[in-house]
């Protein structure tokens, strides 16, 4: 049976290999001429090195969740980061891009034949709201926000996942419920962007719905069988703290989608929430008579990355430093209140991802100002006197929730009835590494 499933996704690339084939894909000289006009070389200079430092996180998380892990997973859980890498790509391509910034259907959801193949990408016109770059380098700049957020999930049920498994759901995440939310939220059409909710970089769309993921796949997939659990490499926790922080402002500056002064605030709001956060979990771990350790360093660094991330190009540099230090106490809080339940998220995914996200949506709506970005035009934060935004945010938040994570829910079911998700106990036992791919450290 294994084997019978293991042929399956072979055959589903082979059957996307031949649509490629005979799908007419030569670009329009004079279009492409005619969009030309309007390129900025040096937005296009930026955003394509925005576009690899996002990229480059995925590598940075694999290292940071897999030093994390117990010395006979560690392959296995890196390479559920690195495969998400091939897997999207391949799918954003294919129909990622058109669901998620194709031809509006409702506020809801793109047109599945809008960029279908990539069709009309390369000699299409600029995307609205990034005029001054071709349509194919935001079109693969969105692309690393595709591949990094199922692979934040990985975290939550690593040690546990059959692989086979892990790419049927990671495929199914990404078209119903990553592709909505970035419709949504990022495309001018979308419910929750004509509602006024600010998202600059992906707080909701990347971070709340991995966190929601993962609470559902806790949840669904129940805990290890393991007993004590123990970081293999703290080292390789730092170099991965290291790579994401580098890869960050690729993620929050690029999303300026220029270089200009909007970039630059928002490269200088990730940098200052992200220190701040690093010391909040240390000092308050200190606080807690716990000694000042580099794992919880590492963390409190990206919980700050992570709430910085919806709110780097509407807010002032010395409010970065406010939401870094509250996402970092939330957290921390959140991850001593799970340790004491029955829940078996190995690395803390919800609480620094899914509430990181929250928390930073939330302050969004409290320190957001239309003077540090114009295209803000919901209004002014709670801090401000204005309560519009933190309303729409509130409203968000209650919807993007009860989506990601009930979709999550109904995707690992329907996951478990083509594929079973959970390896066996033996296998658990040996190790991922060896019982699911022959490898080790």
């Amino acid at each position: 049976m294994q084997k019978k499933l293991s042929v399956v996704p072979f055959i589903a690339l082979v059957a996307v290999a031949l649509v490629a084939l005979f799908t007419p894909s030569l670009p329009n000289a004079e279009a492409m001429a005619e969009n030309l006009k309007s390129i900025n070389a040096g937005d296009t200079a930026w955003m394509l090195a925005a576009a690899a430092l996002v990229l480059i996180m995925t590598p940075g998380l694999a290292y940071f969740y897999g030093g994390m892990v117990n010395a006979k997973n560690i392959v296995s859980t890196m390479l559920q980061s690195v495969i998400s890498m091939a897997v999207i790509s391949v799918l954003w391509v294919v129909v990622g891009f058109s669901l998620a910034f194709g031809t509006d259907i409702g506020g809801v959801i793109g047109d599945p034949m809008t960029f279908f193949m990539f069709k009309g990408v390369l000699d299409g016109p600029n995307w609205s709201l990034a005029p001054t770059i071709p349509l194919l380098l935001f079109a693969f700049f969105q692309l690393k926000f595709a591949i990094i957020t199922p692979a934040l999930i990985t975290g939550a049920f690593a040690e546990r996942i059959k692989f086979t498994s892990y790419i049927l759901f990671i495929c199914l995440f990404s078209l119903f419920i990553y592709a909505p939310l970035a419709h949504w939220t990022w495309h001018p059409d979308g419910f929750l962007f004509q509602m006024g909710v600010l998202d600059f970089a992906g707080g909701t769309v990347v971070h709340m719905s991995a966190g929601w993921a993962a609470l559902a796949s806790v949840i669904y997939l129940k805990g290890r069988s393991a007993g004590e659990h123990k970081p293999a490499n703290i080292p390789f926790v730092m170099l991965g703290t290291g790579l994401l922080w580098f890869g960050w402002f690729g993620f929050n500056a690029g999303s300026a989608l220029a270089a200009n002064g909007l970039a630059a605030s928002a490269f200088a709001t990730t940098n200052t929430a992200s220190a701040a956060a690093a010391l909040a979990w240390v000092f308050f771990d200190s606080i807690k008579g716990k000694k000042p350790s580099a794992l919880g360093a590492c963390i409190g660094a990206v919980v700050g990355l992570v709430a910085i991330t919806p709110a780097a190009g509407f807010v002032t540099i010395p409010h970065s430093i406010v939401i870094g230090v509250v996402a970092s106490l939330v957290s921390n809080i959140v991850v001593d209140w799970r340790a004491k339940t029955s829940l078996d998220d190995t690395l803390d995914v919800f609480p620094c991802h899914g509430v990181g996200g929250i928390v930073g949506m939330l302050l969004t709506g409290v320190f957001a100002h239309q003077s540090v970005n114009a295209a803000n035009t919901t209004g002014n934060g709670l801090f401000f006197g204005e309560t519009a935004l933190f309303i729409s945010h509130l409203k968000a938040l209650v919807i993007v929730s009860a989506f990601a994570f009930g979709g999550s829910f109904i995707l690992l079911k329907l996951t478990d009835l083509i594929s079973p998700l959970r390896v066996s106990d033996a296998d658990e036992a040996l190790g991922l590494d060896i019982s699911q791919h022959g490898e080790s450290v």
